[in-house]
């Protein structure tokens, strides 16, 4: 399959993502967590939609992504379901939802797929979480793993600062990554690592990774859809590029809104009947 084809395919797949990996054109992913932006994001033809449990914080506005619930995350994931037409979406999967337990793992992430048409699943963790990841396979549900910074450890962790940056927690991240694609993943988001050992990680690797905070020598990027729009002004790490300054103009819009009721210029003649 060219890259001009996969550029006008009618439905990314992770068969689709296996071949930008291997022909070397790069995966752009984002988030969206409701109806309206997700059909925008998929207009604008991007290859993976991330349902991720960010929706905790920019949705709800929690300081971190542990409340969530796999019920929310079903409702975000079934209003981004019924906008998509091209795009591969993944929801993740919450915090208490998989760890530690690989039947509720395999029960949560058939509630997703059923309840919400969804095409695969995201959890966290290597090793700790292999059982789950086994018997979510084996129910034909496609997994994309998650290492580097897991936000859903913060409070393990205690920081959201860079992952991997000692050797053995780097050497654990690659023997992770490495079992994770053993496993039967379909692809790995790295998050929040250093550049030279994600380059490592995705170089070893046949399936796709896709980094956040890890470099560009990954096969593709993903962004929080609300930071990248710069709706979201509480967050600005180094990774994040801001593509728009979307909180002044929307904020500028409603100011000009609320004037003109004030003054009694809205409605116009025109805008009545």
């Amino acid at each position: 399959m060219s890259t001009a084809r996969r550029k006008n395919v009618n439905k990314v797949t992770t068969h689709v993502l296996q071949a930008m990996k291997e022909q070397g054109e790069k995966i752009s992913m984002l988030t969206a967590y409701d109806f309206s932006l997700a059909k925008i994001v998929d207009d604008a033809g991007i290859d993976v939609i991330l349902v991720g449990d960010s929706a905790s914080n920019v949705m709800a506005g929690h300081d971190t992504t542990l409340p969530i619930t796999l019920d929310q995350m079903i409702y975000h994931a079934s209003s981004v379901m019924r906008a998509i037409k091209r795009a591969l979406v993944v929801v993740d999967l919450p915090f208490g939802s998989y760890q530690g337990n690989s039947k509720e793992a395999l029960s949560s992430s058939i509630r997703i797929m059923k309840e919400s048409g969804a095409h695969a699943v995201k959890l966290e963790g290597g090793l700790e979480v292999k059982e789950s990841i086994i018997r979510i396979l084996s129910a034909g549900v496609p997994v994309m793993g998650h290492l580097g910074l897991t936000p859903q450890s913060i409070n393990k962790f205690g920081t959201y600062t860079v992952r991997a940056t000692e050797d053995d927690e780097a050497k654990k991240l690659m023997e992770d990554a490495l079992l994770l694609e053993e496993l039967g993943c379909f692809s790995i988001v790295l998050e929040k690592i250093p550049a030279a050992l994600a380059k490592q990680v995705s170089s070893q690797l046949k399936i796709p990774v896709i980094g956040i905070g890890a470099g560009k020598y990954v096969d593709g990027q993903v962004l929080v859809l609300h930071d990248m729009l710069g709706i979201n002004q509480g967050f600005s790490p180094r990774f994040l590029r801001r593509y728009l300054n979307l909180y002044d103009d929307i904020k500028g819009a409603i100011s000009n809104y609320a004037k003109d009721v004030k003054k009694k210029d809205f409605p116009n003649e025109s805008e009545q009947y």
